[in-house]
């Protein structure tokens, strides 16, 4: 990955990084399904990422510093945990995902969670992003919600996929 960026364009210096649909949707899988170990990725992604692809990826969100990978040892497996970069790509992929909601077809179980960002309380994603600083970054939120936001997104899911059963 470059160092620098193409140009000084904004758009194109966050394209570099987060622009192959992959790169998106590892991210996707650790914000939203809590998934930190490949094997995790590989085996729960609904779009069947390659080894090799995941493996790429996830090294390029280290370089990029949106993930930090922890020193595996013997016999344990490596740990991705999202830095403060990748905590505030939540904002992008809640406007991504109701872009797609308008404008694509989706399938009701699987977007949940995105009707439920695109039409909740704005709070929600900031209290979402507060709860990924405390599970990546061990950041203490000053006020704990209950039900969590990650709760109530699960919770959206889970009803629509008994609907659809």
């Amino acid at each position: 990955m470059r160092e620098q960026p193409r140009s000084g364009c904004a758009i194109n210096a966050a394209v570099e990084v987060l622009g192959d649909p992959w790169t998106l949707i590892v991210l996707r899988d650790v914000i939203f399904g809590g998934r930190r170990h490949f094997r995790d990725l590989m085996t729960h992604n609904d779009e069947g990422i390659a080894s090799n692809i995941l493996a790429g990826r996830l090294r390029k969100l280290v370089e990029a510093g949106l993930l930090s990978r922890d020193d595996a040892t013997r016999g344990r497996r490596a740990t991705y945990t999202l830095t403060e970069a990748g905590i505030q790509t939540l904002p992008v992929m809640v406007a991504l995902g109701t872009w797609g909601l308008r404008h694509r077809p989706t399938t009701p179980q699987l977007a949940a969670r995105a009707r439920i960002l695109a039409e909740g309380s704005p709070h929600l994603v900031s209290e979402l992003m507060d709860e990924l600083r405390e599970i990546h970054l061990g950041v203490t939120p000053e006020t704990p919600k209950s039900p969590t936001a990650s709760e109530r997104l699960r919770q959206a899911y889970e009803a629509a996929r008994s609907q659809a059963h």
